[in-house]
């Protein structure tokens, strides 16, 4: 049986692909940036002929490799994907592993009107049914896929972060930690791996001189530190979290969301989330922080009637 290649000279592959409108262009650009070579619109058939032959060993520098690909790109049949990939996997000189783009529904939709850009599987009715339809043709890709992005509430940059925090080569074995502050009134992160709700807070959003601050603003903070149950709360959390994530390393978990959520996203869970990722810091960690909802307008109907 022959010996794997060592890590160093194995040519180092990520295929890109998901749902048109779900970021793989703002994906690929920003892989670029971070030196990985980046083709879009690649035919897979040719995949091996653009690799090439087994024992033709890559360079001891080559950049990794980003490859495109969606239902647009000619001869694209998920299936018959998979099995050439598979195929490919099995050489001792290659790493491929493939990234799916995934977006809600009505996101996309919101997308492509945005645009003003048609669907190619809704020629002749509605974009909801290209949509759809999309969506059951890449159904194999996307159970196939070793890693999934949904970006359905993220902005382009938030997209680029997460690219970076997953792909940078300058820690490619680490941990890599976020914390994102949101609001439950517009649901929780769904890739959140621990959750904390911090609506058992005084909310900072009934007192009129703070409503249109955020948490990253000091008088937000004090108000929210007087509250006599925010100290004793946090500190069971920090403990909780630095205990988990050398623990979520040990069992070779690469990236791990800590999501922060108070009701509408601005001011608790914002003030909370940049204090844990202080902490985090403080014992060696690295996150990379994330408010999801910090732009948010505040409102009644989100915040709901004060209690007296």
């Amino acid at each position: 049986m022959a010996e794997a290649e060592p890590s160093e000279h194995r040519q180092r592959i990520l295929l890109v692909t998901g749902m048109l409108g779900a970021g793989k262009t703002t994906v690929l650009r920003e892989l670029e940036d971070l030196g990985w070579e980046a083709l879009d619109n690649f035919p897979i058939r040719l995949l091996r002929r653009l690799i090439g032959p087994e024992g033709e060993r890559p360079e001891k520098d080559a950049p990794p490799l980003a490859i495109g690909f969606d239902s647009r790109t000619r001869g694209f049949r998920p299936e018959e994907i998979i099995a050439r990939v598979k195929q490919l996997s099995a050489r001792p000189d290659l790493v491929i592993s493939t990234l799916f783009l995934d977006c809600s529904t009505a996101e996309l939709e919101r997308r492509f009107d945005e645009t003003r850009r048609r669907h190619h599987m809704a020629q002749d009715s509605p974009l909801a049914h290209g949509i759809l339809a999309e969506r059951e043709l890449l159904a194999p890709l996307r159970r196939w896929a070793e890693a999934l992005i949904d970006t359905t509430r993220y902005s382009t940059n938030e997209l680029k972060q997460v690219v970076r925090d997953r792909f940078s080569a300058e820690s490619p074995s680490s941990l890599t930690v976020t914390v994102t502050s949101f609001g439950f009134a517009r649901g929780v992160p769904p890739a959140a791996d621990l959750v904390f709700d911090m609506r058992f807070l005084d909310n900072p959003h009934w007192v009129p001189e703070l409503r249109d601050q955020t948490g990253l603003d000091a008088a937000v903070g004090e108000h929210i530190k007087r509250d006599a149950s925010f100290a004793p709360a946090f500190e069971r959390i920090a403990d909780l979290v630095t205990y988990l994530l050398p623990r979520y390393a040990a069992q070779g978990k690469a990236y791990v969301t800590v999501a922060v959520g108070c009701t509408g996203g601005r001011h608790r869970s914002v003030y909370t989330a940049e204090k844990l990722a202080g902490a985090l810091r403080e014992a060696g960690f690295a996150p990379t922080v994330l408010h999801r909802n910090l732009a948010s307008r505040a409102a009644e109907m989100i915040e709901g009637v004060q209690q007296s």
